[in-house]
């Protein structure tokens, strides 16, 4: 019999080892095939304010838990890539930039202090557990005084050519300072959610302005100071208001403009998707297959944990990586019960520090990520499978061989996998509502 591993998950049990049963080649209904699509680079979360002050919260041996579980390459989730915002996230303990002051077009007064209080820390301790860790940033608001209205939240950038070059300094100062620091970044995106008007810290960009700022500013500033680091086409929450009254050109608006300029996507190494950003992925995929893609942010919920949205973020894992996504990362890694925002808003996270019992509690979509990311390796590739599981299932083979298949049962009652291993057939029972990964 195939040496063959198997792991479910339950509304009731979560992460159990199981073997399935050699069953009858004829009654395959899942089949992988050797079609590889997609490289896979990772899996990951985001380093935010709220979340290290939750972590501080727990005792030392709980904190060391969560670092071991999240970023040890021995560990549950083995994340190899995260990213961390420039300034202030809307998961910030309070609103902030790296320059305020006013009018600085040569980032005299450009300082990371803050962040050696607050983001700094947690990040080095992830990396004490994994030096190779990738690290991405984008800001979610330039500094006030470069924005129309004068403010973090809501407006647009002031489209000046002094402003855009101190922008594109501020980038180019932020990835020095870091590295001062012992941290490499290894990418930049232009703007957290480019058509999110929000009141919290936020920008708005149309996909002409991103083209205009990477091609003129941000990309000649990174080669005029030798920085390494890449620039990506991200984050793109895609074009929601009204959605259902827009034609599918709106779709790939933000994308395109910079993707079909080869003065600006020269510059351009990858695409960051997040949120309504699903929708266009797949056209950008497809019109741009030689640049890379990322899921940049998962679906935060409404702070309740419940197994049901875990199901719906299956989906969303499911949904990138058929699409053609080559890392998937999370958004809250950590946050207190309710995980309740400076501005109000409510969100889920992989794991929530119990700051009374001062435990760490890890919630269903910790294991959805675990299903994956402690299984697929960097390297590996997406394969393509046939039969009718294909629909709640996604396939990999690691750079040393071994296949991993990832699906879920959505259905309210058991039912079986019949998969063809190596010109066997096996029968996996898949309970009611779980989550499997198998791998041989």
């Amino acid at each position: 019999m195939q040496n063959i591993k198997w792991i479910a998950t339950t509304r009731e049990q979560y992460w159990q080892e199981k073997q399935p049963e050699q069953g009858v080649e004829t009654s395959v209904n899942l089949t992988v095939t050797d079609e590889a699509k997609r490289v896979i680079e990772g899996f990951g979360g985001c380093f935010n304010e709220l979340g290290y002050h939750a972590l501080q919260r727990l005792t030392e041996s709980e904190q060391h838990k969560v670092y071991d579980a999240l970023f040890s390459p021995e560990g549950d989730c083995r994340f190899t890539i995260c990213r961390l915002p420039i300034g202030a996230s809307d998961y910030a303990l309070q609103w902030y930039s790296h320059n305020e002051t006013e009018d600085d077009l040569v980032m005299e007064h450009f300082s990371i202090e803050r962040d050696r209080r607050f983001l700094i820390p947690y990040i080095k301790e992830a990396l004490k557990r994994n030096p190779d860790l990738q690290l991405f940033a984008s800001p979610w608001s330039p500094p006030t005084w470069m924005k129309f209205p004068k403010a973090y939240n809501y407006g647009t950038i002031r489209w000046e050519p002094e402003i855009l070059k101190a922008y594109a300094l501020y980038f180019v100062k932020f990835v020095q300072a870091y590295a001062e620091e012992g941290i490499k970044i290894h990418q930049v995106h232009v703007q957290n959610e480019v058509v999110a008007d929000q009141k919290f810290p936020s920008c708005v960009w149309t996909g002409e302005q991103l083209r205009e700022f990477i091609r003129d500013y941000l990309g000649p500033a990174f080669k005029e100071h030798g920085l390494q680091t890449e620039i990506w086409l991200g984050t793109i929450n895609g074009i929601v208001e009204d959605l259902f009254a827009k034609s599918a050109s709106d779709y790939d608006a933000i994308a395109a403009p910079t993707l079909s300029d080869p003065e600006a996507a020269q510059y351009v190494a990858g695409v960051g998707y997040q949120w309504a950003g699903k929708y266009a992925l797949q056209q950008t995929v497809q019109s741009y297959p030689e640049k890379r893609y990322m899921q940049t942010e998962n679906e935060c919920g409404d702070g309740q944990n419940t197994w049901e949205y875990a199901q719906y973020v299956f989906n969303l894992y499911r949904h990138y990586f058929v699409n053609g996504v080559n890392a998937y990362v999370y958004w809250n890694m950590v946050l207190e019960p309710e995980g309740k925002s400076t501005w109000g808003w409510k969100q889920n996270a992989m794991i929530t520090a119990q700051v009374t019992e001062q435990k760490a509690l890890f919630n269903p979509e910790y294991y959805v990520m675990k299903h994956f990311s402690h299984f697929i390796e960097p390297g590996a590739r997406r394969l393509e499978t046939a039969g009718p599981w294909t629909g709640t299932t996604v396939a990999f083979q690691n750079p040393d061989g071994t296949k991993v298949v990832i699906l879920q049962n959505p259905f309210k009652e058991e039912r079986e996998a019949q998969i063809g291993i190596d010109g066997a057939a096996y029968t996996f029972l898949l309970e009611a509502e779980s989550f499997h990964t198998i791998v041989w």
